[in-house]
């Protein structure tokens, strides 16, 4: 079952990175059609965070049509997000494990790894287009 985490400090809104989780989850196949997500009660009693918040996430993922409530059951998947890439997942993580360990020895802190990951991704991204 998936756990949330939040992240007071990303600028992204609470309901949003319960959303971002949850497709991550999916789109990496820790999440599968069937799986239950953690009831609203247990998310608020775990990030300290208004009912509201996960109820709304909740309701943003059931519109995407990646979750189904069962009223009085739970929130359950209903569709993933894995695609023929999947395969190749383990290999590329092993090797930016073997990266984030360089980039640590080199003394970045967690921020600058994630500054210099997101910067050079764009960088990619804009290569590429």
């Amino acid at each position: 079952m998936i756990e949330f985490s939040l992240d007071g400090r990303s600028g992204v809104s609470p309901y949003l990175q319960v959303v971002q989780q949850v497709r991550q989850a999916l789109r990496l196949g820790l999440l599968r059609e069937g799986d239950q997500l953690p009831t609203v009660k247990d998310v608020v009693a775990r990030l300290a965070i208004n009912p509201n918040t996960v109820l709304k996430a909740y309701r943003e993922l059931e519109r995407e049509g990646l979750v189904a409530a069962r009223p009085g059951i739970g929130t359950f998947v209903t569709r993933t997000l894995t695609d023929a890439s999947l395969a190749a997942h383990e290999p590329l993580r092993r090797d930016l494990r073997r990266w984030l360990a360089k980039a640590r020895l080199a003394g970045l802190d967690e921020e600058s790894i994630d500054a210099l990951f997101t910067s050079t991704f764009r960088d990619a991204q804009r290569e590429i287009a």
